[in-house]
């Protein structure tokens, strides 16, 4: 992977040739963004829930299913049959939202949940990528 040293301020006002000068990085994305290959899986957010702590509405969730999960951990689980992303707090039994006008979810006894993996990465897309577009 070629990495290109770019350090652009919000007023830019011209800066010289990104290729200009590079370095060449023994890596890939994959190995950058997955530390468990067999154990992760993409997947794609959806509503406005989690915005305070940067993952938005499309945005790319890597989510490793061998990590322990911790509280206050950004999970993706199976509650009552729907896949949520959310905040856990493990000490309350409780699903928490990163935005103010989605309430806390306590988990019941009697709720069907399980945590399908803990989100390690999210990756915000500027422009829709074709692999992602439902028809």
């Amino acid at each position: 992977m070629k990495v290109i040293p770019i350090f652009a301020c919000a007023g830019i006002s011209g800066f010289e040739s990104p290729a200009a000068e590079y370095r060449q990085l023994p890596l890939s994305l994959d190995e950058l963004l997955i530390e468990h290959p067999s154990a992760t899986f993409i997947g794609q957010a959806s509503g406005d829930s989690m915005e305070k702590i940067g993952i938005f509405d499309k945005d790319i969730l890597i989510v490793d299913r061998h990590v322990n999960v911790e509280n206050h951990d950004v999970i993706v689980a199976n509650y009552n049959g729907n896949f949520v992303c959310k905040l856990i707090d493990t000490k309350r039994r409780l699903l928490l939202s990163a935005n103010d006008h989605h309430n806390s979810v306590l988990i019941q006894e009697h709720d069907n949940f399980s945590v399908e993996g803990v989100v390690i990465r999210s990756i915000r897309c500027h422009r829709q990528s074709p692999l992602l577009v439902n028809d």
